[in-house]
């Protein structure tokens, strides 16, 4: 089944993939960070969006799509955020996550040298994100 990026469901799909990932697990066991993804309008998304992903070692505790009530409550470690298409081309694979931050096509608020010691966690986050079975706008 196809989870439309981005919507609850999706999120949902990817905090069930992190959960039971294995790999995952492992060499994210020591990461202590919750994301936000601010996604910007490009391709069919015409507003921005916000997700909220909660992840400690090795395990994801919390996934949301951040409303406007809630973002002056929320202070995650990290936000991450670029047009829409550079998400979907990271989802895709056509893109480099950690290209994309060197050259600012994925923008990154937070500590980027915690970030940089822990490039395994990230591109495992991301392969864990990149096969789920996603759906476009």
């Amino acid at each position: 089944m196809a989870y439309k990026f981005p919507s609850a469901a999706w999120l949902d799909a990817l905090k069930e993939k992190l959960n039971s990932d294995e790999k995952y697990a492992r060499i994210a066991k020591n990461w202590e960070g919750d994301i936000m993804f601010h996604i910007e309008p490009g391709g069919g998304l015409t507003e921005p969006i916000k997700l909220y992903i909660d992840l400690w070692h090795g395990t994801c505790r919390e996934v949301f799509e951040v409303g406007a009530a809630q973002e002056d409550k929320i202070n995650p470690a990290y936000i991450l955020s670029a047009p829409y298409d550079n998400f979907q081309r990271i989802l895709d694979n056509q893109l480099d996550p950690m290209q994309a931050m060197i050259t600012r096509k994925l923008r990154v608020k937070g500590s980027m040298s915690y970030m940089m010691r822990n490039v395994p966690v990230v591109l495992d986050f991301v392969r864990c994100a990149q096969e789920i079975d996603s759906e476009y706008l």
